[in-house]
């Protein structure tokens, strides 16, 4: 009842501080919001494509909802779901993952509150490598937690790279967990099996927590899946791997992930779950259960169409003067940066505004991310040039 007081006093602005009063709007969501609705304007911030999901897994969705899965369910998934989740886990990585190691979330990103929800005390911190998408520094703040940034480092080339004695040195006796996402967003950065085993031995002997974001395992160009902490950790290894049905098989809509943990978190995150959502709805559970049974002809599309995308968006922004880019490896990104453009958020809001094509701004990736511009390439080629073509015309500009 003392909170509750706290919120309904006047200047509550200074109450909130902490909470929700100390996330600001993501710089992506302040480029959008500027022309958000605008038919003309070629959509290339937000990170996803222009395909719809396949039928297949539509189809398995509303055979679901023809069945009336209309009620509450298994908070940590129905157990068909968990179970194909424990399946695929075991064909892609070779291991094995029994479901009481599974738990379905209501998306990636309820994958990662959820898991700072578990983690965090207030004043505890999550060392976060970044660039980074901006949404695991909120849920961190959000729990009144505080994010902590080791940046990575760019070479002439192009390649980002993590020192592993900087993010070592970090780690305080406030540190819960490490977090890294591999394949990265936005740089497209996979961590090498070599720093995954290091990573893995310093948090056994640390007693701390390693989150993994793998929502682009998938979606990587010279290998079929990424490397993975599933791969090394042990079924009670302080390892909890954060993944999406969002990027592989075209659903971002659909706000469906899961978390792969050991098997004596399944009950705290089953009242997790109960508390943020009471669970994932039945019917849109099907459709999932059909990407993961059905669906690897569509992710190989997928991934193709990335490739593809991503050659495209290289071969037109390396030909640009002023740009400095580098050709994406994994994940559907281009994160490039333009001589004499420091305020690129400012430079984003020019190119939505005057020149109909939207980019999200480095600074809206943390450190390391400034003087940067992201580009999403999950799109049609069409799409691509159109955008690239309005781009190319604002360098000639500006």
């Amino acid at each position: 009842m003392q909170d509750l007081a706290r919120v309904r006093r006047p200047g509550l602005g200074a109450d909130l501080a902490g909470g929700t009063a100390a996330i600001a709007e993501t710089g992506i969501s302040e480029v959008a919001m500027t022309v958000f609705g605008d038919p003309d304007v070629v959509p290339l911030w937000f990170g996803e494509g222009d395909l719809v999901t396949p039928e297949f897994v539509r189809e398995a969705a509303m055979a679901g909802l023809r069945a009336g899965e209309t009620f509450y369910t298994w908070q940590r998934g129905i157990p068909e779901l968990r179970a194909a989740l424990s399946t695929y886990t075991n064909r892609v990585y070779g291991i094995d993952c029994p479901d009481n190691r599974i738990t379905v979330s209501g998306s990636g990103m309820q994958a990662i509150l959820l898991t700072c929800q578990l983690l965090l005390d207030p004043g505890d911190n999550i060392v976060i490598v970044s660039p980074i998408w901006p949404n695991i520094t909120s849920a961190v703040k959000l729990v009144r937690g505080e994010p902590r940034y080791v940046s990575m480092t760019r070479g002439e080339g192009g390649d980002w790279s993590l020192d592993l004695d900087r993010l070592f040195a970090a780690v305080d006796a406030r540190t819960r967990a490490i977090f890294v996402n591999s394949p990265g967003n936005p740089t497209g950065w996979t961590m090498s099996r070599e720093q995954q085993v290091a990573l893995l031995d310093f948090a056994r002997k640390r007693g701390i927590w390693i989150m993994a974001d793998e929502v682009y395992a998938r979606l990587i160009y010279s290998r079929p899946v990424a490397p993975s902490f599933l791969e090394l950790a042990g079924p009670e290894d302080p390892v909890i791997v954060l993944n999406s049905f969002s990027k592989p098989w075209a659903m971002t809509g659909w706000r469906l992930g899961w978390i792969t943990h050991p098997a004596a978190l399944g009950d705290h995150f089953a009242k997790l779950v109960q508390i943020n959502t009471s669970g994932s709805p039945a019917f849109l559970q099907r459709g999932a259960i059909a990407a993961l049974e059905k669906g690897d002809a569509f992710l190989q599309q997928m991934v193709d169409r990335c490739r593809a995308g991503g050659e495209l968006v290289f071969q037109r922004l390396s030909g640009m003067k002023r740009v400095k880019v580098s050709r994406p490896e994994a994940a559907f990104y281009s994160f490039f940066s333009v001589d004499g453009v420091q305020d690129t958020m400012g430079f984003c809001k020019t190119l939505a505004k005057e020149y109909k094509v939207g980019l999200a701004p480095g600074e809206a990736f943390g450190p390391g991310g400034a003087g940067n511009i992201r580009l999403c390439f999950a799109a049609g080629a069409d799409r691509l040039s159109k955008g690239l073509d309005r781009i190319e015309t604002a360098l000639k500009a500006l």
